[in-house]
C-alpha cells in the first residue's frame, strides 16, 4: 500500500463536532471541484488550495491540511460558481473555530483578538487615539434627532495612516454636500470583522452584541461605513438592531448625493482610471454600480476596466484575516492585480477598501512600479471637488 492509499481513520466524535460547528453546511457538496478551480490561490501557487478536499473532510469527520484552512481570504469566488450554493466561507470559518478550540492557530492571531478585547481595535493601538486623525475637523457627536447619518469610520481608517486620508476625504465630501452627520468619537466600537474572519465565533458574538447595544441606545438609523468589511459585517452578520438601522457603504451614499445633485464634481482630472472591486463590496454584496457612478462623474477622467472586474473581481489577498498573516512574495494576488492595471495602461488604480489599498500599494512597492498610483474613490472625488484643476495624472 502506497502512502497515498493509506486508509483514512474517521473519528466519530470529531465528525459530530465538525457537523455541529459548521452547522452541516458542507453536506450538499458533491465534490465537483469547481471551488478549487475558482480559488485564486491556484494563480500564484503550484500547489493550489484544495477547497474540495477540505470540504470533504468537513463532511466525513477528519481534519487535515490545517495550515491550508488559514489560506482562505473569504473572497467568495468559490461560492458564486458552486452549483450547490454551498456557503464555503462559513464552513472554513467553522473549521477555524475548531482549531481555536484545539489551540492550533498560526502565531500572532491570539494577539489580534486580545487587542480587540483590551484596545477596542485589532491594530494594538490605544483607544484614546481613535480620533487623533480628526484633529481640527470639529466633528460632531451623533444625535439621531439632528443628523442624517452616523459616519462609522472603523478601526483601519482611525489608526492606519494611509487610510486616515480616506476618512478625511469622506468628511470633506459630506461637508461639500451639506450633509448633517455625526460620529461616535472615541466611543466608536470595533465592528469585530477581524474576529469573525479569523473564526472565533463565540468572541465575535460578544463583540457584535456590545456594538449592537451601543447602536440601540443611540437609536442609529442610517450608518455609513468607510470599509466594505465593516459594511458586510453590519449587514450580514449582526443581530437585529432596530427597524430603521441601515448600513451603507460610503460609495453608495456618495453616489446618491451625486445623483441627487447635492454633490457636484467639477474639477478636471485627466487620468486613465481603472477600478478594483473589493470582494466584499463587488462580489459578496453585489455593489458594483455606485463606485463607477462616482468615477464616471469626474470630468475628463477616462474609466477603463480590467479583465477581472465586477462580481468576477480578483481578490487583493487581504480578506479573511490574511492581513494578520504573512503572505510570501510571489504568492500575493495583488501583484497580479497591479499587472492587470499596467496592462490596460492605467494611471490610477482606484478602489474603495482600506485593506485593498494596503495590499495594492505593497505590491507596487515590491514590484518597483512607478507609473501607477493607488487612490481610494473618496480621494479621487475629493480631488474633483473643483478647488484645483488637474491636467496630469495624480501625484502622491
Amino acid at each position: 500500500m502506497t502512502v497515498d492509499q493509506r486508509p483514512i481513520e474517521i473519528d466519530d466524535a470529531l465528525w459530530e463536532e465538525l457537523i455541529e460547528i459548521t452547522d452541516g453546511k458542507a453536506a450538499p457538496c458533491f465534490q465537483c471541484g469547481v471551488c478549487t478551480a475558482a480559488c485564486p490561490w491556484g494563480l500564484v501557487r503550484g500547489d493550489p488550495l484544495s477547497v474540495r478536499s477540505i470540504m470533504r473532510g468537513a463532511q466525513l469527520g477528519f481534519l487535515e491540511a490545517q495550515e491550508a484552512i488559514w489560506l482562505c481570504t473569504a473572497c467568495g469566488q468559490c461560492e458564486i460558481y458552486c452549483p450547490r450554493e454551498v456557503p464555503i466561507v462559513d464552513v472554513f470559518q467553522g473549521l477555524r473555530q475548531l482549531l481555536w478550540e484545539r489551540r492550533k492557530t498560526p502565531a500572532g492571531l491570539t494577539t489580534v483578538l486580545w487587542s480587540v478585547y483590551w484596545n477596542n481595535n485589532p491594530l494594538s493601538q490605544p483607544p484614546s487615539q481613535r480620533m487623533g486623525w480628526a484633529e481640527g475637523l470639529d466633528l460632531q457627536a451623533y444625535d439621531s434627532s439632528k443628523h442624517e447619518i452616523l459616519m462609522y469610520f472603523g478601526c483601519t481608517a482611525s489608526y492606519d495612516s494611509r487610510a486616515q486620508s480616506v476618512a478625511r476625504a469622506i468628511v470633506q465630501l459630506l461637508r461639500a454636500a451639506d450633509v448633517s452627520f455625526g460620529t461616535l468619537g472615541e466611543e466608536e466600537p470595533c465592528c469585530g470583522e477581524a474576529v469573525l474572519r479569523l473564526g472565533h465565533s463565540p468572541y465575535f458574538q460578544d463583540v457584535a452584541q456590545h456594538a449592537t447595544d451601543i447602536f440601540e441606545k443611540i437609536k442609529v438609523g442610517k450608518l455609513v461605513t468607510v470599509s466594505p468589511h465593516c459594511f458586510d459585517v453590519f449587514k450580514n452578520h449582526y443581530p437585529h438592531i432596530n427597524e430603521s438601522f441601515k448600513p451603507i457603504h460610503y460609495t453608495e451614499y456618495i453616489a446618491g448625493l451625486i445623483e441627487g445633485n447635492r454633490l457636484i464634481l467639477e474639477g478636471s482630472l485627466s487620468s486613465k482610471i481603472t477600478y478594483h472591486d473589493p470582494c466584499l463590496l463587488g462580489r459578496v454584496n453585489e455593489s458594483t454600480h455606485y463606485p463607477r457612478v462616482i468615477l464616471e462623474t469626474v470630468p475628463d477622467a477616462r474609466v477603463i476596466e480590467m479583465p477581472q472586474s465586477g462580481p468576477d473581481t480578483l481578490c487583493c489577498g487581504g480578506g479573511g484575516g490574511r492581513m494578520w498573516m504573512e503572505t510570501p512574495p510571489g504568492e500575493r494576488f495583488s501583484d497580479l492585480r497591479i499587472q492587470e492595471a499596467l496592462d490596460v495602461d492605467a494611471d490610477i488604480i482606484a478602489t474603495a477598501c482600506p485593506l485593498c489599498i494596503s495590499c495594492l500599494e505593497d505590491s507596487i512597492g515590491s514590484m518597483g512600479v512607478t507609473k501607477l498610483k493607488v487612490h481610494d474613490i473618496a480621494e479621487i472625488a475629493q480631488m474633483a471637488l473643483g478647488e484645483v484643476s488637474k491636467n496630469d495624472p495624480v501625484e502622491e
